[in-house]
């Protein structure tokens, strides 16, 4: 039995899957072969192939490719759950994002996806005190991505950005499992203060496009955010807030919002 990270190749579903979306992608289009061999095919675990491929995006003049490519090895080395997680945002953004039709999609193509991977890399450098290096991370992953998580942050697993387009996570916001979140949301501060001053968001809560939540406040597991809401105060578990500032509308509308992914309120306002 192969071992890779410290888990069994033959049990590795989620990464058997890809491998065999691959083979299927080079044999309908043939012109995909280099990027996909380079990306996926060439690789022995899903953790090298996310480490080739957080390397080829966080690269510049000022760190090379085989560079970052070793730290993220390292890290996937030191903390098998930065694999674990990273598993867990294929399947949300599979299961959640329509216009996903296969579990290669988020690795090759979907920014939030590969900004979130850059992210578990900062957050494992920036808990080793490796602050600086965890920074350079956090910077090139906005450079590259427009989405700006601070590496302090705590995000946790099965994590789908949908578009993922001028995200901004502050440094003490905590982010649940199981949550999701459209373009232009905003996880901030209401000021200079340096204590404990951003969100703590629930477990699957749906954030909607454009909404902002802002100072150190709890929004309520399996909660609604509505596009465009300034959310300003705590939110309770399995409520639909909306409008500016953000207001109590209703019941959540389903068991797991972030799942259902359903962000009419047509029936509640």
């Amino acid at each position: 039995m192969v071992e890779v990270h410290g888990k069994p190749a033959e049990l590795d579903p989620v990464w058997d899957r890809i491998r065999q979306e691959a083979l299927a992608t080079v044999e309908a289009e043939p012109l995909m072969g280099g990027m996909v061999h380079a990306s996926l095919l060439h690789h022995d675990s899903f953790e090298c192939a996310l480490a080739f491929r957080i390397a080829q995006k966080l690269a510049s003049g000022e760190m090379s490719e085989q560079l970052v490519r070793e730290i993220a090895d390292a890290a996937y080395r030191d903390d098998p759950a930065l694999g674990e997680a990273a598993r867990a945002d294929v399947a949300a953004v599979f299961e959640r994002d329509p216009a996903c039709e296969r579990y290669l999609q988020p690795l090759l193509y979907f920014k939030g996806f590969q900004a979130v991977q850059a992210y578990r890399v900062a957050h494992h450098l920036w808990r080793q005190g490796r602050k600086d290096l965890a920074y350079f991370f956090q910077m090139r992953a906005s450079e590259r991505f427009g989405v700006d998580i601070h590496p302090a942050a705590r995000l946790g697993k099965g994590i789908m950005i949908d578009h993922a387009h001028s995200i901004v996570i502050g440094e003490t916001a905590v982010v649940g499992d199981n949550v999701s979140m459209l373009h232009c949301v905003t996880l901030g501060g209401t000021g200079k203060e340096h204590d404990d001053r951003h969100p703590k968001i629930g477990d699957g809560v749906l954030i909607g496009a454009g909404a902002k939540v802002l100072g150190n406040i709890r929004v309520g597991h399996c909660s609604r955010i509505a596009a465009g809401s300034v959310v300003l105060g705590d939110i309770p578990p399995c409520k639909t807030v909306a409008g500016v500032p953000a207001r109590i509308v209703g019941e959540a509308g389903c068991e797991h919002p972030s799942m259902e992914m359903d962000q009419l309120l047509a029936d509640q306002v």
